[in-house]
């Protein structure tokens, strides 16, 4: 994936956002490359404009559907992302849209849990961690927001999953990390740019 795939991202996801948000349907399709027939695991986020609070997040970790469809499934969920009222059509021109493309998460190898901070880079890394069928992701982008340090991300992370701070050291539970490419406008449907740093 290019940065003119990563325009092309953002600008499906912004146009499913509008016509969810609004109602209504649009004949304009964006050209799709072939990496939009690919399996994808794909994140998308709305901020509002010009603070970037968050407004909308959704998407799937595991490369389930093609990106194509993974960006129409997420976009039109972040518009009704359960921890916000649903995203209504006046907010249209005071969002900016976000498409993370995510690379495959991996289990993080360590003998010793006490060492897993230490394997942690903190703005490249997304986590997620599975433990007795309760699961929670964090993509690359939020610590750095949050300005946490890897042990912090790891206890934030515990309880977006609604368990103890520090359920991370516990040998049942297992924590992925995955890279991502961020693509996001710099201004609401304006020019779209790479996150480079975190």
């Amino acid at each position: 994936m290019d940065a003119d795939d990563g325009t092309i991202a953002v600008r499906l996801a912004r146009k499913i956002i509008v016509e969810e948000a609004t109602l209504t349907r649009s004949n304009r399709e964006p050209e799709l490359t072939p990496p939009f027939d690919e399996p994808t695991g794909v994140f998308v986020t709305i901020h509002t404009y010009p603070q970037l609070a968050l407004r909308g997040c959704i998407g799937f970790t595991e490369a389930a559907y093609p990106l194509r469809d993974a960006i129409e499934y997420a976009a039109r969920s972040a518009c009704h992302d359960p921890r916000f009222l649903d995203l209504e059509a006046d907010e249209i021109n005071d969002i900016v849209v976000e498409v993370t493309i995510l690379m495959p998460p991996k289990a993080i190898p360590v003998k010793d849990k006490a060492d897993l901070p230490k394997a942690i880079r903190i703005g490249r890394d997304g986590l997620m961690l599975e433990y007795r069928g309760r699961r929670s992701v964090f993509l690359p982008q939020v610590p750095g927001d949050w300005g946490w340090d890897a042990v912090e991300y790891l206890e934030n992370l515990c309880q977006k999953a609604g368990l103890a701070k520090d359920m991370w050291k516990d040998k049942e539970c297992i924590i992925f990390a995955f890279e991502g490419i961020i693509y996001r406008e710099t201004s609401p449907d304006g020019d779209v740019e790479e996150v480079k740093e975190c």
